[in-house]
């Protein structure tokens, strides 16, 4: 049994039967995405309340986590408290007509014998719960894009001159010429400092 395999001996199958279930699960695999997750040897602390229902069991409580990730703006740490809602109905083997769904509906995670798993279940809420765009607070100014340091860090004013890339090759032209006649500058001085001395 994994640590989100939770027996329901005894509930039984009558109707009506309720009893609460706390635990904290560690986490096998991150629970997110490359931004923010819930990295995995982390725990997922679950307050729960499972149901007997005609249908299974029905399983409504909380999970509760710590999501760590990077800043999408400045790229700096960023620590997320998670609380994410779970509501999940687990059909008893073999009482669901599969045939009688719609398209767009899915069959109900089943109990394996009187066994339920909530791994998926609480993986995909506390997903769902993560922010979409991480951020270390809401008025994060983010990183400079023409050197890429935190504006957070910066100097005040802090700016880059912002030269049309159009006028670039103009720019390269005009100090090629510059080099020459400091070039030409310098051998005529050269010059006329070598026909003063023969004089």
């Amino acid at each position: 049994m994994t640590h989100f395999q939770i027996s329901t001996r005894d509930l039984g199958r009558r109707p009506g039967s309720m009893r609460t279930h706390t635990l904290d699960a560690p986490v096998a695999e991150p629970m997110g995405n490359e931004v923010i997750a819930v990295r995995a040897g982390r725990e997922v602390a679950l307050d729960l309340r499972l149901e007997s229902v005609m249908e299974g069991v029905l399983v409504t409580g909380t999970a509760s986590a710590v999501a760590e990730g990077e800043c999408v703006r400045c790229l700096t740490e960023v620590v997320v408290d998670i609380d994410a809602d779970i509501t999940e109905l687990f059909a008893y083997p073999g009482t669901q007509d599969t045939d009688q769904l719609g398209e767009d509906e899915d069959p109900l995670p089943e109990l394996d014998g009187e066994t339920l798993d909530l791994e998926p279940t609480v993986t995909d809420a506390v997903v769902l719960s993560l922010p979409f765009r991480p951020l270390c607070r809401p008025d994060c100014p983010g990183l400079c894009p023409d050197c890429g340091i935190r504006l957070d860090e910066a100097e005040p004013g802090h700016a880059h001159e912002d030269l049309d890339p159009r006028w670039s090759a103009l720019a390269a032209l005009a100090g090629a010429e510059g080099d020459q006649d400091a070039e030409g500058a310098e051998d005529e001085t050269d010059e006329t400092d070598q026909q003063e001395r023969e004089r």
